[in-house]
């Protein structure tokens, strides 16, 4: 868990508290801010203990002090405080000074389609914020954020930019079609992260049965974003049988979140490809529908993430988190800039143009009396809402964000979820099938879909009327009960890469020769 600086005392420091503001302090304080950056906090002194804890920053009314929480130390790079075996940059008193590259002067200092590094050297233009120091000082990826990347996606060109294959706005609310709100089928997403397994299967079940159906006639249908570990893939198996979309979220899980907003394009394709391969091979999934990635935490890696969805062909990536707003965003494509701000803490957001949608994860609304302005963040993951604690604030924390999309401009309803929240909470998942009853026995225009299904809808709109006889949504619309084999094997496995561990895969396919893994996702043995 990562902690926002928490003010514990504040200080104005010149010599000592309510002393006289002399010459002397008035040079030491310039002395200290020499070079520091607005709002950059720093150490006066380095070190362990306390010393890790404590950080000033200048502001116009003096030097301000503060001491994060104990067991918490201040790690100056990412300037915020953390757990303390977290941070390993105590030593440092300030934070990693960036040389600015210098694009724009009175005079141009380079040929055109060339841009000049912080020492004045010219490279071109193409080469910064590629993820490679081309400059000797490193400037050229120093200032590579939606606002500075020199070779950032334009803003929205609605004349440009036209369905099917692209769609976007200028602030992300506009309905695809420019239908009007009333007229536009609702649409639901129910997400879950993680292995598929015994530990989850029956739950499905539960909340996935044949009586539960869209208005179409169809049942309801869910996304599953899977990772490879102790996957059951007999079960992933009749999920895709059953109509519901499998997607990728990774062969290893890695824990170090860093290592996602950091990864190289290669390591992207490893993790997300692989799966992809991991997954159609053992679940005998054959029709190429595995076409989406979410991150796992959520970490988003940055041009170096959608670089490699276009060049594995990946249809869509539902990482991207859009803070809590009014009315909530539409997806988008990624051809034109982010509709909206990265949000999230460290998030490493793309910059450039990808052919890859965006089915961004609108934060949904957590508080408890919507009618009090209380300033409470919202959240993505519905788990991460830690304020519902019963089954009735459940049920009124999905009514309330159902209205906010239905009353409003009918922006797909993302709930995303991992199963143990529900699995582990009976009155929760109790709540959470009486509202989905409830909510199709009362309205003839809402639909529970995949993700997929939202981006083929937005690629040919059609109204609430006009849906129900829609062929994206008719595909696998009454799926009979059944199982996709009888007897899967259990295969007990070892890989070279997990070197003493023993795993089981589950599999209607024949059992491979290794536990299926980075460099052998097919788990024939050869790297």
């Amino acid at each position: 868990m990562k902690f926002r600086i928490l003010l514990v005392t504040t200080l104005i420091l010149h010599l000592c508290a309510g002393a006289e503001v002399t010459k002397e302090s008035e040079e030491f304080e310039k002395e200290l801010c020499k070079e520091k950056e607005a709002g950059e906090w720093f150490r006066l002194v380095a070190g362990e203990g306390d010393s890790c804890r404590d950080v000033i920053q200048c502001t116009t009314s003096g030097l301000q002090a503060i001491r994060c929480p104990a067991g918490l130390a201040f790690d100056i790079e990412k300037q915020t405080c953390d757990w303390k075996d977290q941070v390993k940059n105590c030593a440092k008193k300030s934070k990693e000074k960036k040389v600015k590259p210098l694009l724009y002067t009175d005079e141009p200092l380079c040929a055109d389609g060339s841009l000049a590094c912080g020492d004045g050297t010219c490279i071109e233009r193409t080469l910064f914020c590629n993820g490679e120091k081309d400059c000797a000082d490193g400037s050229d990826e120093t200032y590579c954020d939606i606002n500075h990347d020199p070779n950032r996606a334009p803003p929205c060109d609605k004349s440009v930019c036209v369905l099917p294959d692209c769609f976007c706005s200028e602030d992300g609310t506009a309905i695809p079609g420019d239908l009007p709100p009333t007229s536009v089928p609702q649409m639901i997403t129910i997400t879950f992260d993680d292995a598929v397994n015994n530990n989850n299967i029956e739950l499905y079940k539960e909340i996935f049965t044949q009586k539960r159906k869209n208005p179409n006639g169809c049942q309801i249908k869910a996304t599953f974003f899977l990772s490879h570990k102790y996957a059951n893939y007999s079960a992933v198996q009749e999920l895709h049988r059953r109509g519901h979309e499998i997607a990728s979220h990774s062969i290893t899980h890695n824990g170090d979140e860093n290592f996602w907003s950091n990864a190289t394009v290669d390591d992207w394709a490893k993790e997300m490809a692989g799966m992809r391969i991991i997954v159609e091979k053992f679940a005998n999934i054959s029709d190429n529908s595995v076409v989406g990635i979410r991150a796992p935490y959520l970490r988003v890696g940055g041009n170096n993430q959608f670089v490699m969805m276009e060049e594995q062909a990946f249809l869509y990536d539902s990482t991207v988190t859009a803070s809590l707003t009014n009315p909530p965003l539409w997806p988008y494509t990624m051809y034109f800039r982010m509709p909206h701000k990265c949000h999230g803490n460290l998030q490493n957001c793309p910059t450039r143009s990808h052919a890859v949608w965006e089915m961004v994860m609108n934060e949904l609304d957590r508080r408890e009396d919507p009618t009090i302005d209380e300033d409470l963040p919202g959240c993505a993951m519905v788990d991460s809402c830690n304020n519902i604690l019963t089954g009735d604030q459940f049920y009124n924390f999905l009514n309330y964000n159902f209205d906010r999309h239905y009353q409003q401009n009918r922006a797909p309803m993302g709930l995303y979820f991992h199963a143990a929240w529900l699995k582990n909470n009976p009155e929760f998942l109790e709540a959470f099938t009486f509202w989905i009853d409830e909510v199709l026995e009362k309205h003839e225009d809402v639909y529970f879909v995949t993700n997929t299904q939202v981006i083929q809808w937005m690629q040919n709109p059609r109204t609430k009327t006009e849906v129900k006889s829609f062929d994206p949504w008719k595909d696998k619309c009454d799926v009979p009960e059944g199982r996709s084999c009888l007897n899967p094997n259990s295969c007990s496995l070892t890989s070279k890469e997990l070197p003493g561990e023993t795993i089981r895969l589950h599999t209607c396919m024949r059992c491979p020769n290794n536990y299926p893994w980075l460099n052998d996702p097919t788990g024939d043995g050869f790297f």
